[in-house]
């Protein structure tokens, strides 16, 4: 859990971050607004004090100045003073200002006559004070005396005092000059908690402390701090850096001579000392700010795996669902979106589970019988061949193809058809397998049968109960069905030891069985051979397309009115640099089974396209006929592809005719008609091949756009021996007409033929009598020389048609 909370790019660590980070900016925000109040607060409390402390600091001067005055007044007011005063005796009043000035601490007492001439001192230089006490005696006298007047004698400042003594008038001066010392500062610094420095201006301009309540060690650190203060913060305040120690200064400048330097009284307070009570708030409120982080931090973390540990769970379902595992239930204990959102996984998960069950049964069972369908048998067949390996016992399989199931599908339909394979399967189920036995449909009217531990012989055994269950006719709707099947037996490790070949070599005894209506085979090393060559064959019939190794042949047609060749069926020929020239029934059936008929379709359409523009260009324009598969009529861009080829050729689509089967229309009406009309919007002719060999309907012949009905040849060539045939052709002719179509007869191989077709007034034919196939390049000379035949000692096919 721990690396998770230190991943940076987890959830659950980006959550827990964003609660202590928010927390912290909060208490950064909150604790810098705290601290930037309270220095504030202590530096206005700090400005209180500090203006508080200057009218203390006055008021304490003013108040020694009185005390200083009254003590001055006792010595004015002494009669023995005043006596010595009149008499002029100098060393008493020396006496009593030394005593008197002991008695009060002043540090200099002098007395002068009223015109101010020194008559008495405790100091042997007293001018200086002469000269203030004259200053202070004419403000008294003209009322403007300051109370607290400071002068720097000697770069001492001294408070002055001077009371007159009076006989009544005034006889003297009594000045005295006591000096701003300790005691002070101290009572100062003991009423306001603030230190006190004085300070004198030297004769530099420079400033120094004379007396202070900051240790001396510091004097010369407050004076240069003075003279450059760290900032102003008003007229008479600012602030000083001492020894790394901040104070607060309030500057009193005290009151003194005018035009001499005054002396200068700077307050001060410690902002530290101011700052330390604030000091606990200030840990306090970190030690706060710590046990909200951590809080913050747990609940954080707690809610983050609320939310990431449904999350997570929800995660390791989806990673299940993707390794294909349905089956674990997604459960998350919440009521929230996460709850809602488990519910959806839940839901989908179920869906998921239904439609990959439902796809496995499409993909391994035959919807139509419920069976294993192919790739779940060659599945177990693969099992039965593992366990015949390891238990050294024989498994056999069996392939079986219904007899005449696709003209029970023609006849009574497709659905008619699904029942019966039904019925199919439930009667092998019933009546010839064990239980153990494996029964799949392999294809439309194709089952396989596994059978474990049984070699060929008892496979054979099981064959002919299959046999015998198919002898007995199915019943459906009050239609009765006769089936059989042929049966290919192939068994394990005889015949191979490998799924596919196994079941090739047992499709190849099946069809081998019913080639020779031999009802049940068992695969043998010959019976390949021929499909071995024919798969050869069609591997090479590709290369034969891309090499030009086809070529195309031309059978004529002939109007039986004129006697004038009208046209030709165009034909394909493989001509192989091995094996000759390949006759088209070893390779047009397995080429409209593997679909590869479309590519020869195309390459016989634009050949005919290619023959038709060179015979019109040489002056005879002949229509050629083109046989279309049943692959081709489902083929949607078939009419496409017709329409390019005509163009890239400039051919008259008119002077093409399209073959199609009546098989190749009925397995699939709607669709092949769809296709017929596309054609025929084009302006391509239609023509039925083989026309009374089929099933289809006459309602189908009347919706189909054609042209052109061929008759076949199997009617044709008996017709002078079979009056029934005769009949057939007859009634052939006439419905085509009565419908409006060209009728042609294939199949003319005599001239009584010839004869007969044209009494019945046939419209085209073309049979060996005219001639044989031949290749494309001989029919244009051959047509400018043909002749019809003499068919005159024949007897007459009018008299043959009154017959019929």
């Amino acid at each position: 859990m721990l690396p998770n909370l230190l991943n940076p790019t987890r959830l659950q660590a980006r959550i827990v971050a964003m609660y202590l980070g928010l927390l912290v900016v909060i208490q950064a925000a909150s604790y810098w607004f705290i601290q930037d109040s309270v220095d504030r607060n202590a530096r206005a409390s700090i400005h209180t004090e500090l203006a508080t402390g200057e009218r203390v600091f006055l008021r304490l001067l003013q108040q020694n100045t009185y005390n200083l005055e009254q003590a001055t007044r006792v010595l004015a007011s002494d009669y023995g003073f005043r006596e010595a005063v009149a008499s002029g005796d100098g060393e008493t009043l020396q006496s009593a200002l030394a005593n008197h000035g002991d008695r009060i601490n002043a540090g200099v007492a002098i007395f002068t006559d009223e015109q101010f001439q020194l008559r008495a001192s405790t100091t042997s230089n007293a001018n200086h004070f002469v000269a203030a006490v004259q200053r202070y005696a004419r403000q008294t006298q003209t009322g403007g005396a300051q109370a607290n007047q400071v002068e720097v004698i000697d770069n001492q400042p001294y408070q002055i005092v001077a009371v007159p003594v009076r006989a009544p008038h005034i006889i003297g001066w009594v000045g005295m000059g006591f000096p701003i010392g300790d005691k002070l500062l101290k009572d100062m610094q003991t009423l306001s908690g603030l230190d006190v420095v004085l300070m004198l201006r030297t004769p530099v301009g420079d400033w120094s402390v004379t007396q202070s309540t900051v240790d001396r060690t510091h004097w010369q650190h407050v004076a240069s701090a003075w003279q450059a203060p760290e900032t102003s913060v008003g007229p008479n305040d600012l602030s000083l850096l001492v020894d790394g120690d901040e104070f607060s200064g309030h500057q009193v400048v005290l009151p003194g001579t005018p035009g001499q330097p005054p002396v200068t009284a700077l307050l001060l307070r410690s902002v530290d000392q101011a700052l330390a009570p604030y000091g606990r708030l200030k840990l306090t409120l970190l030690l706060l700010a710590a046990v909200g982080i951590g809080a913050f931090g747990i609940g954080g973390y707690i809610t983050a795996r609320r939310i990431t540990n449904p999350l997570r769970v929800l995660t390791g379902s989806a990673r299940r669902l993707e390794r294909g595992d349905y089956g674990a239930e997604v459960r998350v204990a919440s009521r929230d979106e996460i709850g809602e959102l488990a519910q959806s996984f839940e839901t989908m998960r179920q869906a998921i589970q239904a439609r990959e069950g439902e796809i496995r049964r499409l993909a391994y069972q035959d919807a139509l019988t419920d069976l294993p369908n192919r790739e779940q048998f060659r599945h177990d067949l693969r099992q039965a061949i593992m366990r015949t390996k390891e238990d050294n016992a024989p498994c056999s399989i069996m392939l079986l193809d219904m007899d005449r199931f696709k003209h029970v599908n023609d006849v009574l339909g497709h659905r008619f058809g699904d029942r019966l394979l039904r019925a199919v399967a439930e009667r092998l189920r019933n009546e010839a397998l064990q239980p153990q036995d494996i029964l799949a449909r392999l294809s439309g009217d194709e089952f396989g049968i596994l059978l474990p531990r049984m070699d060929a012989q008892a496979a054979k055994v099981v064959a002919e109960r299959v046999q015998d269950a198919f002898e007995r006719p199915i019943t459906l709707d009050d239609h009765t069905v006769d089936l059989g099947a042929g049966i290919g037996i192939a068994t394990c490790p005889d015949h191979g030891t490998e799924a596919d070949p196994l079941l090739s070599r047992a499709e190849v005894a099946m069809y081998a069985a019913k080639q020779h209506k031999a009802g049940t085979v068992i695969y043998q090393p010959g019976l390949d051979s021929s499909s071995e060559e024919s798969l050869t064959l069609m591997s090479e019939l590709r290369y034969a397309v891309d090499h030009q190794q086809l070529r195309l042949f031309l059978q004529p047609k002939i109007n039986l009115s004129t006697g004038q060749v009208v046209g030709a069926e165009a034909l394909v020929r493989w001509e192989h640099p091995q094996r000759g020239l390949v006759p088209p029934m070893r390779f047009i059936p397995f080429a409209e089974q593997t679909g590869f008929i479309r590519v020869l379709t195309t390459w016989m359409i634009e050949q005919s396209a290619m023959m038709s523009a060179q015979l019109t260009a040489e002056g005879q324009p002949l229509k050629l006929s083109v046989n279309l598969s049943t692959r081709d009529l489902m083929d949607q861009d078939l009419p496409v592809k017709l329409e390019k080829l005509l163009s890239k050729y400039s051919v008259d689509p008119t002077t093409l005719i399209l073959e199609i089967t009546e098989s190749a229309i009925m397995d699939d009406p709607q669709r092949a008609l769809q296709t017929l009309e596309r054609l025929h919007e084009m302006g391509l002719k239609l023509s039925i091949d083989d026309f009374g060999t089929g099933y289809s309907s006459l309602a189908y012949l009347k919706r189909l756009p054609v042209d052109e009905l061929k008759i076949d040849k199997s009617f044709v060539m008996n017709m002078e021996s079979d009056l029934q045939d005769a009949k057939i052709v007859r009634s052939t002719v006439d419905l085509a007409h009565n419908l409006g179509l060209n009728v042609v007869a294939e199949g003319v191989e005599n001239a009584k033929s010839w004869k007969l077709l044209a009494g019945l007034n046939c419209d085209e034919v073309q049979g060996y009598l005219i001639a044989r196939p031949m290749p494309a390049a001989l029919f244009p000379q051959w047509a400018r020389t043909w002749t019809p035949p003499d068919t005159s000692e024949e007897w007459l096919g009018t008299e043959f048609a009154s017959m019929i």
